[in-house]
C-alpha cells in the first residue's frame, strides 16, 4: 500500500561499520601471508572489483566483532521490527556482505561487488533503480552523492563535512556518532607509552651529567625522535592487529579496531612519524641514527613475527628497552654502564614476563581473547611457568644492582654510597609487589601503563632518586 515506507538501501563501510572492511583485510592478508604484497599490485590492475574478491578469498573478517555504528544499528532494528524492507547495498565484496548480513539477522536483500563488478557510484545507483523505483538511502561520503540525488529520502551516517554541507536540507535523519580526531591521534601513537623512552636520560643521569646544558638538549631531541619512531611502530602494530584487537575486551576501543581513525589515516601516519624522527636525528650523532635503525628494524621484527612465539617475544622486549639506553649513551656521548645494561635486561625480562602472566590471568578469568585471536605462543598452562621465570629475572636484576654496589665504579661516582643500598629493599618490594598483582589478576595487561597510574610505584620512585642524589 501507499503508507507502507520505501525500501531503505544501506551503506557498509563508513556508515554501517565504522571502517573501510577492504583496509582491515589487506592488513589481515598481509600478516598472515606477507607474500601477498607482490601478488596485491597485479590484482589492482585487473581492477578494484577483482582486488576485492581475491583478498576476500583468502581471509574472513569476523561479522561480530566489527565496529558497528550503534545509534544507527538500534534504528535499524526498529524499523525492520516496524516492517521495513532493509538492503545492504555496498561496494564491498559480497562475502563480507553476507556475513554482516547473516550476523545482524537485519536485511531482505544484499547488493554487493562481485569478482566483476565493483558496486561504487554509478553501478551501485544502477543496480538499486533495478530493483527499486522509490528508495532510502543511508550513506556517509562522496561517493554516495549520486545515490542521494536519486534517492526519495535521504540519511546521512557519520557524514564528511562536504555531505553534511550539501545533503543535510533533505536529510530525514541524522546519525553522528564520531569521537575528537585530535584526540583520537594521540591516542593512536600512545603517547603515555612515551614514559619507557625516560631511560634515554639515564646514561647521563648516572654519569652525573645533568648539570650539563648540552647533553640535556641532545638528550631531550633524542627522546622526541625515539619516541616519533616508537609512535609509528605502534601505529603499524595496530594495523596489523586490527582483527585479534576487535577480539579484546579493551584492545577493542584502540582508535583504529574501533573506527575511530580511518586505516588509510593510519597508513599514512606511520611514514609521516618516522620522517619526523630521522628530522631530528639530524641534530644528534650519526651513531645515534644507526641505533634508532637497528631499534626500528628489531621493533618491526618482533610486531611481524617474534611476539608470535614464547620465550623470545620477552627476550626481544627486555633488549628493546636496553637499547633505550644505548641510544642516551651515543647521543649524548656518555658511556653506557655495563652493570645497568646487565641490570635494564633482567628487570625488563621480569616486566615483560608480567605481561605475558596478566593477559593469561585475564583469559583463565574469562575477561581476555581465547587463544584463537590472541596470536600468542602462550596458554593457561604455562602460567607456573612464567612465575618462575618472571619472578627469578626480577631479583636477578636486585642481585646484579647489589653487585655493582660492591665494584670500585661506585666508590669513584660517589661520595656516601652506603646510601644506595636504600635502593635494593625499594626495588624488592616494587619487583614483589608486580608480580603478587599479576598473579591475582589485578594488573591490566601492560605493567608499565599500570606503574604510570600507581601511588606506589611514584612512591618507590621519588625514594630512590632522593637516596641517589644524597649519595652523590
Amino acid at each position: 500500500s501507499n503508507s507502507e515506507p520505501i525500501p531503505l538501501c544501506v551503506d557498509l563501510d563508513g556508515t554501517l561499520v565504522k571502517l573501510d572492511t577492504l583496509h582491515q583485510a589487506l592488513f589481515l592478508l598481509l600478516r598472515r601471508d606477507t607474500a601477498s604484497i607482490l601478488r596485491i599490485p597485479g590484482w589492482m590492475l585487473k581492477g578494484k572489483a577483482h582486488l576485492k574478491d581475491q583478498v576476500m578469498r583468502r581471509v574472513t573478517l569476523d561479522a561480530s566483532v566489527l565496529p558497528y555504528h550503534q545509534q544507527f544499528l538500534e534504528w535499524l532494528r526498529s524499523e525492520h521490527t516496524a516492517g521495513r524492507k532493509l538492503i545492504l547495498a555496498t561496494a564491498s565484496n559480497y562475502r563480507t556482505a553476507n556475513a554482516v548480513a547473516e550476523h545482524l539477522g537485519i536485511f531482505d536483500e544484499i547488493l554487493a561487488s562481485n569478482e566483476d563488478t565493483n558496486l561504487r557510484h554509478g553501478h551501485k545507483l544502477e543496480a538499486i533503480r533495478e530493483r527499486f523505483p522509490a528508495f532510502a538511502y543511508a550513506g556517509n561520503e562522496a561517493s554516495d552523492f549520486p545515490i542521494w540525488e536519486a534517492a526519495d529520502e535521504v540519511i546521512l551516517v557519520n557524514p564528511t563535512r562536504a555531505a553534511r554541507t550539501k545533503f543535510a536540507a533533505r536529510a530525514g535523519h541524522v546519525f553522528i556518532e564520531q569521537r575528537p580526531v585530535a584526540r583520537m591521534f594521540l591516542k593512536a601513537m600512545r603517547c603515555q607509552q612515551w614514559l619507557k623512552n625516560l631511560l634515554i636520560f639515564s646514561p647521563m643521569f648516572l654519569a652525573h651529567r645533568f648539570t650539563e646544558s648540552a647533553s640535556l638538549v641532545r638528550a631531550t631531541i633524542a627522546f622526541f625522535a625515539f619516541s616519533l619512531a616508537a609512535s609509528s611502530i605502534y601505529v603499524l602494530n595496530d594495523l596489523f592487529d586490527l582483527s585479534a584487537d576487535q577480539h579484546h575486551p579493551r584492545k577493542c576501543r584502540r582508535p583504529f579496531a574501533s573506527g575511530d581513525l580511518p586505516i588509510a589515516v593510519g597508513s599514512l601516519l606511520t611514514p609521516l612519524l618516522v620522517i619526523l624522527s630521522f628530522i631530528l636525528c639530524m641534530f644528534l650523532p650519526l651513531s645515534f641514527f644507526f641505533t634508532l635503525l637497528a631499534y626500528y628494524a628489531l621493533t618491526t621484527l618482533y610486531s611481524w613475527r617474534i611476539k608470535q612465539t614464547a620465550i623470545a617475544d620477552v627476550l626481544m622486549l627486555a633488549v628493546l628497552y636496553s637499547m633505550r639506553i644505548l641510544a642516551g649513551a651515543v647521543a649524548t656521548g656518555t658511556a653506557a654502564s655495563v652493570w645497568f645494561i646487565e641490570f635494564a635486561i633482567f628487570l625488563f625480562l621480569s616486566l615483560a614476563l608480567v605481561k605475558r602472566m596478566s593477559e593469561l590471568r585475564e583469559m583463565e578469568n574469562g575477561f581476555g581473547q581465547d587463544n584463537t585471536h590472541r596470536e600468542r605462543g602462550y596458554t593457561i598452562e604455562d602460567l607456573p611457568l612464567l612465575l618462575a621465570f618472571g619472578t627469578a629475572s626480577g631479583y636477578i636484576a636486585v642481585f646484579v644492582f647489589t653487585m655493582y654496589l660492591g665494584s670500585d665504579k661506585v666508590t669513584r661516582l660517589y661520595s656516601r654510597p652506603d646510601l644506595l643500598w636504600v635502593f635494593c629493599p625499594l626495588l624488592l618490594y616494587w619487583i614483589t609487589r608486580m608480580w603478587h598483582l599479576a598473579w591475582r589478576g589485578r594488573m591490566q595487561d601492560d605493567p608499565l601503563a599500570f606503574a604510570a597510574r600507581d601511588p606506589q610505584t611514584y612512591l618507590v620512585g621519588a625514594l630512590g632518586i632522593a637516596a641517589i642524589l644524597f649519595a652523590i
